[in-house]
């Protein structure tokens, strides 16, 4: 904003057609770089966690504070419980952190609720109605009695994420650097393991996994990361880097990328999250690069996409929209 002040006033006297050649100028990079409006949609929500879209094409949003997974009408914001009564957080981090739906039914993934604080099951949750639930994985003491190649303090991991896959499910474990293959059976395996990478969210597209990576502690912005990989090959290859402390990823209309960064870490503790309002949305660029779609973003958690707007799950409770994400020809410039 300073160099456009400075570039007014030595300007003054510039002619006519000049100005006219500027706004010219001014329009067409309009036209070029898409206007991402951010819009308040819920607030009020405890401990904004996971989300996913639902069979109904609504809004399931995880509230790990108080064990809960809320509906949520994308039109409007309406709020309803959808399921309670799920262990909640213990210790500030974990509880119910993601749902996903396979065939319909909705699926809770809960962590940081067993040994050694609590006496819940970190694992799997199905969801049979508004107040039941089945543990369908033990993913607890799958962890402990499988311990990752990387250093760990909590021998049952940290799981984050919850993405349907192959008829089962994917889910990363932020502590032990790893993602695990679940299916409905109870069967868990290691389907990939890494370095100190910290995975976070999860995309699939055919045989494809896309992976956000926060990167270990500070969290620098070139650890941000989004990889992708297949169930055959052990190769990882990097898609884009360059933002700091992603934690989700998804793909929009063509085929277009984003992520989620949550900004800048707060350096409390590890595990920690980032310092308010430095979280933004991001889209990949074919040269592995990001570009910022919507900044300003306080400790977002997780997204979807729904035509081509996101909805932005928020650590304070809070959703926020933000439209025409995409550019032409997927989406419409303003």
């Amino acid at each position: 904003m300073q160099e456009i002040v400075a570039f007014r006033r030595c300007r003054i006297g510039v002619a006519t057609s000049q100005r006219r050649m500027l706004l010219l100028i001014a329009a067409a990079i309009a036209l070029i770089v898409p206007f991402a409006a951010k819009a308040q949609l819920v607030t009020g929500l405890q401990g904004g966690s996971g989300s996913a879209v639902g069979p109904d094409r609504a809004l399931y949003v995880t509230e790990s504070w108080i064990g809960r997974i809320s509906r949520v009408d994308p039109r409007t914001g309406t709020t309803a419980t959808f399921a309670e009564g799920l262990p909640p957080a213990l210790i500030g981090l974990g509880g119910v952190v993601d749902v996903a739906f396979l065939d319909g039914t909705a699926y809770a993934l809960v962590t940081i609720v067993g040994f050694p604080f609590g006496g819940n099951i970190d694992g799997i949750y199905r969801v049979d109605g508004p107040n039941s639930f089945t543990v369908i994985a033990d993913l607890g003491s799958y962890s402990a009695a499988n311990p990752p190649g990387t250093p760990f303090d909590l021998p049952n991991g940290v799981q984050y994420a919850l993405e349907p896959y192959r008829g089962g499910f994917l889910v990363t474990d932020g502590h032990h650097n790893r993602v695990l293959r679940v299916t409905l059976d109870g069967g868990i395996s290691d389907f990939r393991t890494f370095g100190n990478i910290v995975p976070t969210g999860l995309e699939v597209s055919g045989n494809t996994v896309y992976m956000a990576e926060a990167g270990p502690a500070p969290h620098l912005p070139a650890d941000g990361k989004v990889v992708s990989f297949g169930p055959k090959s052990a190769d990882v290859d990097v898609v884009a880097a360059g933002a700091p402390l992603l934690v989700d990823v998804e793909l929009g209309r063509g085929r277009t990328m984003f992520a989620l960064a949550q900004g800048e870490w707060d350096g409390a503790f590890p595990g920690s999250p980032a310092a308010p309002n430095t979280g933004s949305l991001v889209r990949l660029n074919r040269d592995g690069s990001f570009s910022v779609v919507a900044d300003g973003l306080d400790r977002p958690t997780s997204f979807e996409i729904i035509g081509n707007t996101a909805y932005v799950v928020t650590l304070g409770g809070e959703i926020r929209k933000i439209d025409n994400i995409a550019s032409p020809p997927f989406g419409t410039s303003r």
